[in-house]
């Protein structure tokens, strides 16, 4: 099965597990994003929307986000003494199509799952007032006595 989608002004021909790189689309690596102007959907059966296909879209997984090569725009006026010398680098996405949908369907693949990072509970690491108690519990003679890691300073 393939589709013809329409993003950033162009036209692509993609099929699912393709590899487009497109205009700058917002979305995070990893994030899946729905192209939703879809012009034509083919496989057994080709259906031509007109302009769009009717409850078609195309779901893809953000790869990266990126910017092309440097291109350089030099004007020159010839006599007049006037140069203009300009720089550009246009922003793309690079987007791994999962799956191509129609009938209004939702993408069935989900992006990949942030981890939330743990939080002080959560940690390995015993946290200071824990070090502490076990301290004091261990030696009662030795509460005020604080070791230093630090070097004495000379």
């Amino acid at each position: 099965m393939f589709a013809v989608i329409k993003t950033g002004g162009k036209q692509y021909r993609v099929a699912a597990e393709d590899m487009i790189k497109v205009e700058k689309v917002r979305g995070d690596p990893g994030e899946i994003i729905q192209f939703r102007e879809v012009l034509v959907v083919g496989g057994e059966n080709v259906t031509l929307g007109t302009p769009m296909v009717s409850g078609a879209s195309v779901a893809a997984e953000v790869l990266d986000q990126g910017r092309g090569p440097k291109i350089i725009v030099f004007k020159k006026r010839r006599r007049k003494n006037s140069r203009r010398k300009r720089g550009h680098r246009q922003e793309f996405t690079l987007v791994r199509v999962t799956e191509i949908l129609t009938d209004g369907a939702k993408p069935t693949k989900a992006g990949k799952s942030r981890k939330a990072k743990p939080s002080a509970e959560q940690s390995d690491a015993p946290s200071a007032a824990a070090l502490e108690a076990e301290a004091a519990q261990a030696s009662p003679g030795a509460q005020g006595l604080m070791i230093s890691s630090q070097r004495p300073t000379t």
